[in-house]
Parts: structure tokens; C-alpha cells; sequence
């Protein structure tokens, strides 16, 4: 392979993964679930097999990249289309510590041992895991954690005992997204659809697909975001 193959190759491959990527939109390395990561693998081997295998046409190594990045935003567009598809492609959050116990069935599902665990809470400056309400295993790996209330630091919202609210619920709890009603998540909170559509009337909202997201708070209360016309 020439010299002047090798750099219109190597341009070729640049400007069509440059373009991609902004196809393909904005995700830091830590928002990167497994496939995101290993998507990202096959496009990096496509483009480095097509700038130095001079067996690759240059037109099949463009045509492999682009349908495999077309792939990929079509798993993306489900991923934020679908709940049922979100959970096939990217899978679910894993409750790995409730109430301050740990959860051994969700840890062998993540398959994650007890010393990644205690790494992962290390990270979140928390040495103990007496001092854990509640561990969430997120889908990219992350780790979400709510301490116990006597490890919480101390809130101005604390500091004015008139304003504090009795806790219904151990979690805020996602009940509408992307416009569709989680019944399964009502069911959870005890709470049925009429309640929901009361909620929603209080604020003017006709119909749960008029709101993006809403949550139950830990108070009882609604938080509603509406979507954008």
C-alpha cells in the first residue's frame, strides 16, 4: 500500500467517524452501558481494519461503519422509545442494598462480589455498610446510594423542624415516563391510577401523556415535568 493510499485511507476513515460520532451523540465514558462500550469497540476496529488492510475496499470498510453505527442509533432510539426495550438492551437497575441489608440474589445476578461492593460504596466515602439505606446498581455500572437519615449531612430544610415532612415512602418512585403511566410502580406505593389523575388535574394536566416524568416523593407529593411542545 503507497504512502498516498495510506493518508487518503486515514482521512477517509477520520472525516466518517468524526461524522458519526456526531450522529451517534453526546455520552461521557462514565454514562457508557456494556454495549455502549462494546459498540464503541467494533466501530474503532471497522475504522483501524480499514486504514491499514489494503485488502478492505475503501468503499466496504464506509459501508460496514455506517451500518454498524445505523444499529447502534437504532438501539438507542428504543432504548428512549420503549421501557420493555430498554430493560432487553441495556437492562435494569439492580437494588444491591435495601433497608441496610444486602441484597445476595441481586449481587449474583450483577455478578459482583462483596469486595467490588464495598470499592464501589469506598468511592461514594462511605466505609460501613451499616451506615446504607439503600444501594442502587445503575445499568452503566455507577453506584447510587442513599445513607441512613443519622448519616445524612445536616440540610437548612433540617435546621427548620416546622418544614419537615413525615416520609411515606422509603424511595421517590418513577409513576409516569415518556407519557406512559408505570402501573407497576403504583401497585408498589399503594397507590391506584384515580390518585394519579387527581394529582395531575391539581396541576392543570389533563392527560398523563401531556408529562414526560413525574415522581412520588418521599413525602407523598408529585413532581411533574411536563413535556415540551
Amino acid at each position: 500500500m503507497s504512502v498516498n493510499e495510506t493518508i487518503l485511507r486515514v482521512t477517509i476513515s477520520f472525516m466518517v467517524l468524526f461524522m458519526l460520532a456526531r450522529l451517534m451523540g453526546r455520552k461521557e465514558i462514565g454514562q457508557m452501558t456494556f454495549f455502549n462500550w462494546a459498540s464503541a469497540i467494533g466501530i474503532g476496529s471497522i475504522a483501524g481494519n480499514l486504514v491499514v488492510d489494503d485488502r478492505t475496499p475503501i468503499k466496504d470498510g464506509v459501508i460496514a461503519l455506517i451500518v454498524w453505527t445505523a444499529y447502534t442509533i437504532a438501539l438507542d432510539i428504543i432504548d428512549l422509545k420503549s421501557k420493555q426495550g430498554r430493560s432487553v438492551t441495556t437492562g435494569d437497575p439492580l437494588i444491591v442494598i435495601k433497608e441496610g441489608k444486602i441484597m445476595e440474589a441481586a449481587l449474583k445476578a450483577a455478578r459482583v462480589d462483596l469486595d467490588e461492593l464495598q470499592a464501589l460504596l469506598r468511592q461514594k466515602d462511605i466505609f460501613s455498610f451499616k451506615d446504607v439505606d439503600c444501594a442502587i446498581l445503575e445499568s452503566n455500572g455507577d453506584l447510587s446510594v442513599l445513607k441512613k437519615e443519622s448519616q445524612q449531612p445536616v440540610t437548612k430544610m433540617d435546621l427548620n423542624i416546622q418544614n419537615i415532612k413525615n416520609v411515606l415512602f422509603p424511595l421517590p418512585t418513577d409513576v409516569i415516563s415518556d407519557g406512559k403511566v408505570n402501573s407497576e410502580n403504583l401497585s408498589k406505593l399503594h397507590l391506584e391510577k384515580g390518585w394519579l389523575e387527581r394529582e395531575l388535574q391539581k396541576a392543570n394536566i389533563s392527560s398523563a401523556e401531556d408529562v414526560f416524568f413525574a415522581q412520588v416523593q418521599q413525602d407523598g407529593t408529585l413532581y411533574i415535568d411536563r413535556k415540551t411542545k
